[in-house]
């Protein structure tokens, strides 16, 4: 069997007050959260944040430099903070990422390498960004992916279907949150 890890990937509060549509995000992100929990599936969370001086945002880069730009991400502030409601408690972890992808500029790779894990659980905001980078890389790892569609959010909503219903499927298994808990319950 393998042994997994939920990521919850930039559900922090100023990009949550952009993409929430009142849909019920982050209700069913907090079931994904605490059935893993229950399940003794170690939750990390991934946030991006980037220096004050910002010395590691190219303005080649279009959209992050948009985005701090636009006074987000900023390591330190509240905005750049996980959102209260699904917050991490003692024994989560919690990894600091300054692009993309969960692994760049990050030390998620050492940490699930130290930890034996060999699948991830995707969940987060958005996912034609982090989600996406995110399900590229591990693929690139050898890592076994699931992904929690509806613990999955994106500004977009074709974009969202589209990743979901036609290429994440060639990489991970897609599974609601409801079935992924159930599953991980029985265990």
């Amino acid at each position: 069997m393998v042994h997994n890890a939920l990521l919850v990937m930039d559900v922090q509060r100023d990009i949550v007050d952009i993409a929430d549509d009142g849909s019920g995000y982050l209700s069913r992100l907090g079931k994904a959260i605490e059935g893993a929990r229950a399940a003794g599936i170690p939750v990390i969370y991934v946030v991006i944040a980037v220096r004050p001086d910002i010395p590691d945002v190219s303005e080649r880069n279009k959209v992050l430099t948009a985005a701090v730009r636009d006074g987000l991400f900023a390591e330190g502030a509240h905005g750049t903070g996980i959102h209260d409601d699904v917050a991490p408690r003692e024994g989560d972890i919690v990894v600091t990422k300054r692009r993309g992808s969960a692994f760049s500029g990050s030390d998620l790779d050492l940490v699930l390498r130290a930890r034996g894990i060999e699948g991830l659980v995707l969940t987060g905001i958005a996912t034609s960004g982090v989600v996406l980078h995110t399900a590229l890389q591990a693929t690139d790892l050898d890592l076994a992916l699931t992904v929690l569609p509806d613990a999955c959010l994106d500004t977009d909503p074709e974009v969202h279907r589209f990743l979901i219903e036609k290429l994440f499927p060639r990489w991970a298994d897609i599974v609601p949150v409801d079935d992924w808990v159930a599953s991980v319950a029985s265990r």
